[in-house]
């Protein structure tokens, strides 16, 4: 992940795009594999994850990358149908700039190294594009090098438990042979099996 040839966060950020274009109005009430988000709460930490990992990137720092996200539960900005695919489309050509990938930059408020933040997004854009596809019973097919990524990142994760436990769940086990997506939602503390009822 310290190389920014080697991957462009564009095509898993246009999925994640996708899915929340399919999702209705009737759905944003609707529950979330993250016990405390509905899907208009999960949509809208999205929509900030793209403003602050995009923030990140550019090194633009303040209160769009210094605010944690467990200090509220997001909710939906209104007109975010036509603000989050731009907010995610400019998340993804920020982290196109190989200045974004070098030096310090912060994220939730932590400092952070420029490659390890471009893991973080790559992992909230992985991850909360399953829980947003089981949310709405969509099908889901992340992009293949940012499956890859996320995996990597919440393996490096899942061998220094002090600080994993700050920031996922306790890893729910999964077969070695599952699919590699199965494998990266089981690290991120999540049960792959979890379908909306």
């Amino acid at each position: 992940m310290t190389d920014p040839t080697t991957l462009d966060l564009g095509p898993q950020a246009r999925t994640v795009a996708r899915l929340a274009e399919r999702v209705s109005d009737e759905q944003l009430a609707a529950g979330t594999p993250c016990p405390q988000y509905t899907v208009r709460n999960l949509l809208g930490h999205v929509a900030g994850l793209a403003v602050a990992f995009r923030d990140a990137a550019r090194k633009d720092l303040g209160a769009t990358t210094d605010t944690s996200p467990d200090s509220s539960v997001p909710d939906l900005a209104p007109g975010w149908r036509s603000t989050l695919p731009k907010a995610l489309d400019e998340l993804a050509d920020a982290w196109r700039d190989p200045a974004a990938w070098t030096g310090e930059t912060r994220a939730g408020g932590v400092p952070l190294p420029g490659a390890v933040a471009a893991a973080v997004a790559v992992d909230e854009l992985v991850v909360h594009g399953w829980d947003l596809a089981r949310s709405t019973g969509q099908e889901y097919e992340p992009d293949p090098a940012a499956l890859e990524a996320a995996y990597g990142f919440l393996l490096a994760a899942a061998e220094d438990p002090s600080s994993r436990a700050e920031i996922f769940g306790p890893i729910v086990p999964v077969p070695d042979d599952a699919p590699l997506l199965d494998r990266v939602i089981g690290l991120s503390g999540r049960d792959p099996g979890w379908t909306a009822l």
